[in-house]
């Protein structure tokens, strides 16, 4: 038995949820660190306040995978784990910036911090599901379109995301300004709209994408010589399916943690390190120019996600002429050089021309390493499996969380872009690091 062939437009509604995900995701990235100094978080200290967000991760990724292999309802096998996903990230970024309502409890800081937490969380158990139903729905030759597809919804939902607190102030009026320790305006509607966003677009997947049967998964189990005699369910079998791991998945390994390193640096700094060495204010100053300077970033980052949806739409056929790894590797080193970059650019506006190449290397990274894993693991455990590898996406995370601060305090002489350009080093080890992977299926690219 094989699985149908869907059209392009069936692609698209069954990973529209990712649209969503991503503008909410966008609003996080950008905007936290900047949501964290208000509420009083010195910059050497951000890192820690993002470290319960790929802790929460690392726990929650695998036991979703596993419960989503053995789930089946009317909904479906990974639709209800999306959805649920979508309404409790809706509802942390409804409250992360109003945490100041609930000073009563608590500090500001430390519920934005909870907040935090509550939707990196979410987004998670959202989105990893996301990537086991293009596995599970597409045959082995639409996986890399399917993951493109994908790359190319995150990026129009993360240009959306980025670019709402911009455009909400130097568009519709809507004031960037609020009293001290108070999230401006601009950023509160803006997470409101994203929540909003986040659960229409799910809701769309859900109600437009059919999953296969049970019946029809063990058959394509059983074409595909996967069947093992049944084990018992239980939870601790995930730690024997890490040992038992396909060798493709460690090689990628190495290949994500350095990508996310990267990534979690850009993230956490690049709003301390545009104020700071571009806009040469001081790092406790949160007035009008460092609002500024986080909506420019907010820009920025835009800008990355609207070149990663573009080069989306080329990767399939870029992956058929060159192959995955290749595409990867070129695509790594293009978005480290991009990074690397941002120290030498004499003002704002030329740090568009480095959020080229980081935009090129998000695009991969959404999707490369997906296409080239799928082919690798067994269909019956796509979820378990999907899961596992975000240790490689959370565990590097976690690791510059707890050293990003320090570096930035002693090491870097309390200068934030030398986090970026850390991140850049990292993004070009990861190229390098791609040569060593097994792209077991790598003949079926379309």
């Amino acid at each position: 038995m094989e699985k149908r062939r869907l059209s392009f437009w069936d692609i698209w509604n069954m990973s529209f949820g990712f649209l969503g995900i991503q503008m909410g995701f966008a609003l996080q990235n950008a905007n936290a660190s900047r949501i964290l100094q208000i509420f009083g978080a010195d910059v050497h200290e951000l890192s820690w306040f993002w470290i319960v967000a790929p802790l929460t991760g690392l726990i929650v990724q695998p036991i979703i995978g596993y419960y989503s292999d053995r789930t089946w309802t009317r909904l479906g096998r990974r639709r209800p784990y999306f959805l649920t996903g979508a309404v409790l990230a809706s509802l942390g970024l409804i409250l992360m910036p109003n945490a100041d309502m609930f000073t009563a409890f608590m500090p500001a800081l430390w519920v934005g911090a909870g907040m935090l937490m509550i939707m990196d969380a979410s987004f998670n158990i959202a989105m990893e599901p996301f990537r086991a139903l293009v596995a599970d729905v597409l045959p082995s030759d639409q996986r890399t379109l399917g993951f493109s597809v994908q790359t190319i919804l995150i990026g129009i939902g993360a240009v959306i995301g980025s670019w709402l607190p911009y455009a909400l102030t130097n568009w519709f009026g809507v004031t960037n300004l609020a009293e001290e320790g108070v999230v401006p305006l601009n950023l509160q509607l803006s997470f409101f709209i994203g929540a909003i966003v986040l659960v229409v677009s799910v809701l769309i997947t859900v109600f437009t994408t059919k999953e296969y049967s049970p019946e029809e998964v063990a058959l394509f189990a059983k074409d595909e010589d996967e069947i093992e005699p049944e084990e018992e369910s239980s939870l601790l079998n995930i730690f024997k399916d890490f040992a038992k791991m396909p060798l493709t998945m460690k090689q990628l390994s190495s290949v994500q943690f350095f990508s996310w390193f990267g990534l979690f640096g850009m993230w956490v700094f690049t709003t301390p390190a545009v104020a700071h060495h571009i806009y040469g204010l001081g790092l406790e100053d949160h007035g009008l120019e460092y609002q500024n300077a986080g909506d420019w970033v907010g820009i920025l980052f835009g800008v990355y996600n609207a070149i990663s949806a573009v080069y989306a739409f080329f990767l399939p056929a870029i992956a058929k002429k060159l192959g995955r790894k290749k595409t990867h590797a070129y695509s790594l080193f293009i978005g480290g050089l991009g990074l690397l970059s941002m120290y030498i650019m004499p003002n704002e506006d030329w740090l568009i021309l480095s959020m080229v190449g980081i935009g090129i290397a998000w695009a991969s990274i959404l999707a490369m390493p997906y296409a080239i894993l799928a082919g690798s693991i067994p269909a019956r455990k796509m979820g378990v499996y999907m899961g596992i590898f975000n240790f490689f996406i959370v565990l590097p995370q976690i690791l510059n969380a707890l050293i990003g601060g320090p570096l930035v305090k002693y090491v870097y002489g309390g200068n934030p872009i030398y986090a970026l350009v850390m991140s850049g080093v990292s993004l070009i080890i990861a190229g390098f690091l791609v040569a060593k992977v097994n792209d077991v299926d790598d003949n079926v690219t379309n």
